[in-house]
């Protein structure tokens, strides 16, 4: 319906993308007008631009003025410095990333290219620019390929990867262009904001960012947020004993599995057969807290829904992580909520310790940070409803250079899986005999290797990439279009790497892609294609799948089934239809809208989270910037002397009703010197005496610790006790809000919305939060002693984060008082 609503719109009112094309078309007019003058420049006036820019944006213009100029001026740079000129339609991508949008351009069309000449005039307003990748690999290369046009031109360029110290990462963010991982961006970010003296920050203000592979972050490495965690104190040992449990389990009898939920629940024979192995009476009982009920779902999780080799790998006695994307290993990364445990166990290899969380941020609340934030990939189209709604970024299809004449073949479907890689290892053969390049496209690492089996059987050489190492990943993918290359790889290994065909391979038909399995993502199967027939090359594609695939087992294989069974077909004979095809794609239009509502679900949940966390960040900055904070902390003194008048001495209360000796006892463990207050001098003054003599004795005692350490000395303590107290809080209510983000699903068996629920008491326990703050900084404030020079503890020390990196975690910032 919607489909046929837009057809209607185009129809009446034109379509929007093409009328943006044509609007950017007039100003890739104007640059190319200038590229003579451009071409008659000296390299030194060429360069001197940069600086004639920056004073005309001084004076007043707006970066759209001087905009055909300076893309002008990056593309007569790029040629004298690479030998690379730009197309027009790579001037219009770049126009489009300009603007805060998503510029889609087919692979092979040079999207490194394009973002240069963005890049390079937001850069000139002095704020810095982010050019986010997938990988370390690509942000280093980047950095330097496209980094000496920016040097060319006298902009400062700096690499941020995950092994650098900290000087050298503070001084990757002061330079006008900054390059790195998604992953580096925000928990530098995070770290941030931890740090316990401002000199130790490194990112600048979040001004203009450009995602490469923007669907990719944006979408699919959006669903896991960044987390900074230090070491918990939780046993492992109920992981282990609940792995025994639940290994004696029958599923359809002890639990039940929806795959296409991806949901397991124990039966009450299940719960029965647990309480019996576990010695318990009940398993809900409160007796066992939340451990037991909660680990016995994690355990059956592990057992029923991840698979080794596909969900994850173990590795020298280590459980890691499988990107089901990309197929990379996710080193260093942990599954949350205990799930990573509970498989760890299963796999009898040694149990990590559950860690607490000090800092979290989903992806899509940093990105929309930036003050404008723009993007590119091959494949955006299909989820431009997502990235509208989440990130306010119009998706922009850019024409190709050349006319695209790719080949696309229906999908052949067979009725066994064994069937369908026979099918596919055939025409692999019959590729190869004729010389003419294959990539196969698989969706996970076991389903590689037993490809690679079948192909050694027939002697045929081939290359098998699991996405493991990015450099050796796109050495093995840049080569995938030589004459007789046979190579294996997940779908999106090698992502950003040029396939360049071998001689003589054009006229054999180009590279031929092989897909075993589609998707549940359309974007993905589309990544795949796109691997080849880029620049108007020649190139084809065909799906072979099964009615075993997952996909086709969850969502669309009845009615084929059927018609198999019906025509009597052998396991060995294939439907071939485009009405198959559509069929396929129909069903993975449900789950991408499924997938959709999920994390966009995920999100509004982040967004009460990330309110919160705009307030708390934005109350650690006051306090690193703020010299001095003694008026602030007076404030809280003063509601404090407040409070205690309201508990114990409230206006509706005859005198000689008062609880003075909890009045005494209160002022005494916040603000009053011990033995000063009696209850015989307090019961003679009137309420407004009582409150000033309240408030005389703060502020005197204040004074007197003044006087005693030194003004200098006191200001430093009330900077180092308000960043204790506000860190220490917040990582105790993260940990709240995780469990109360855990237990909030069950009010819907109350008819209650868990979303409005969750809101009203995320509220409550922040605005609590925010009065044991207050309270805990005047009670130290007073009674802390003070020996030598105070140093608040590092919140970073011993902190780790969910960052693949090899390493794990990440260097830590040593926590200095200020000079």
């Amino acid at each position: 319906m919607i489909v046929l609503l837009e057809g209607i719109l185009k129809k009446i009112f034109g379509d929007p993308n093409e009328k943006e094309i044509k609007n950017i078309r007039v100003i890739v007019d104007k640059i190319n007008s200038l590229e003579k003058d451009m071409e008659s420049l000296s390299s030194a006036n060429l360069a001197a631009k940069t600086s004639e820019f920056k004073v005309r944006l001084q004076k007043g213009e707006t970066l759209d003025d001087i905009l055909p100029e300076a893309f002008a001026v990056v593309r007569e740079a790029s040629r004298r410095v690479t030998g690379m000129r730009h197309f027009d339609v790579q001037l219009i991508g770049g126009v489009v990333l300009h603007r805060g949008k998503i510029a889609e351009m087919r692979t092979g069309e040079g999207k490194t290219l394009v973002a240069t000449a963005p890049v390079y005039l937001n850069a000139l307003t002095g704020k810095g620019v982010h050019v986010v990748t997938v990988n370390d690999y690509l942000a280093r290369r980047d950095s330097e390929d496209m980094g000496r046009i920016y040097k060319f031109l006298g902009l400062s360029v700096g690499l941020i990867v995950h092994d650098m110290d900290f000087p050298d990462r503070k001084a990757a963010y002061a330079a006008d262009i900054t390059y790195g991982t998604n992953n580096e961006f925000g928990f530098d970010y995070l770290r941030d904001n931890m740090v316990v003296d401002e000199n130790q920050m490194v990112q600048r203000e979040l001004n203009y960012c450009i995602v490469d592979e923007v669907d990719s972050i944006l979408i699919d490495e959006a669903r896991t947020p960044l987390i900074i965690s230090g070491p918990g104190e939780k046993s492992t040992e109920l992981y282990q004993v609940l792995a025994r449990v639940v290994a004696n389990m029958e599923e359809g009898e002890d639990y039940t599995v929806d795959e296409k939920q991806k949901q397991v629940a124990p039966t009450e024979k299940g719960i029965a057969k647990a309480e019996k192995m576990l010695g318990i009476g009940n398993l809900y009982d409160n007796e066992h807290g939340v451990d037991y009920s909660h680990q016995i779902m994690c355990a059956l999780k592990a057992k029923a829904l991840m698979h080794r080799d596909r969900d994850y790998v173990v590795k020298d006695g280590q459980v890691i992580i499988v990107d089901e994307f990309t197929g990379r290993l996710m080193f260093g990364r942990r599954f949350s909520e205990g799930l990573h445990q509970a498989i760890e166990a299963k796999e009898g290899v040694k149990v990590e310790r559950e860690s607490q969380t000090l800092a979290t941020i989903t992806f899509q609340n940093y990105f929309r940070m930036y003050k404008k934030l723009a993007g590119m990939t091959g494949t955006a189209k299909t989820e431009e409803q997502e990235f509208q709604k989440i990130y306010n970024l119009p998706v922009v299809v850019v024409p190709t250079n050349k006319p695209m004449i790719r080949i696309d073949y229906p999908d052949v479907i067979y009725k066994t899986r064994i069937a369908k890689y026979k099918a596919a290892v055939n025409e692999i053969e019959e590729c190869h005999k004729s010389g003419r390049p294959v990539l196969v496209g698989t969706t996970s690492i076991a389903q590689s290797e037993e490809l690679s089996a079948m192909l050694k059987r027939r002697n045929i050489p081939h290359n098998v990439l699991n996405a493991k190492y990015h450099e050796k990943e796109a050495e093995i993918i840049s080569h995938a279009g030589q004459y007789g290359a046979v190579t294996i790889a997940t779908n999106m290994a090698g992502r950003g790497t040029d396939i360049t065909l071998g001689e003589g391979v054009p006229e054999l038909g180009g590279l031929h892609i092989i897909g075993t399995e589609r998707h549940e993502s359309r974007r993905i199967d589309n990544q795949l294609r796109g691997r080849c027939a880029r620049q108007g090359d020649p190139g084809s594609s065909k799906f072979f799948l099964s009615l075993e695939d997952d996909l086709m087992r969850l969502f669309g294989s009845d009615n084929i089934a059927g018609i198999m069974d019906k025509l009597g077909m052998e396991d060995d004979e294939p439907i071939e239809h485009s009405l198959v095809t559509k069929s396929i794609e129909n069903a993975q239009k449900k789950v991408e809208a499924r997938n959709f509502s999920i994390r966009k679900h995920v999100l509004e949940y982040d967004d009460v989270m990330n309110q919160q966390r705009e307030v708390i960040y934005s109350q650690r900055h006051k306090i690193l910037h703020q010299e001095n904070l003694k008026d602030t902390i007076k404030e809280m003194v003063d509601e404090t002397v407040e409070r205690t008048m309201t508990m114990y001495a409230p206006p509706e209360v005859y005198s000689e009703d008062w609880d003075l000796q909890a009045l005494i006892n209160y002022a005494e463990d916040f603000y009053a010197p011990r033995g000063l207050l009696t209850v015989d001098y307090l019961q003679n003054l009137s309420r407004e005496e009582l409150a000033e003599y309240l408030q005389k004795v703060a502020d005197d005692n204040y004074q007197a610790r003044e006087d005693a350490i030194g003004p200098e000395l006191m200001r430093e303590l009330e900077n180092l006790v308000m960043l204790k107290v506000v860190d220490n809080h917040w990582m105790e209510h993260l940990d709240a809000m995780d469990m109360l983000r855990e237990g909030v699903g069950l009010r819907a068996y109350g008819q209650k919305d868990p979303l409005v629920e969750y809101k009203f008491e995320a509220y409550d326990m922040f605005e609590a939060m925010m009065e044991a703050i207050k309270e805990d900084v005047v009670r130290y404030i007073y009674r802390v002693n003070v020996i030598t020079q105070p140093q608040v503890e590092d919140p970073l020390e011993n902190a780790s984060t969910n960052n693949p990196t090899p390493e794990g975690d990440e260097g830590n910032l040593k926590a200095e008082p200020k000079k």
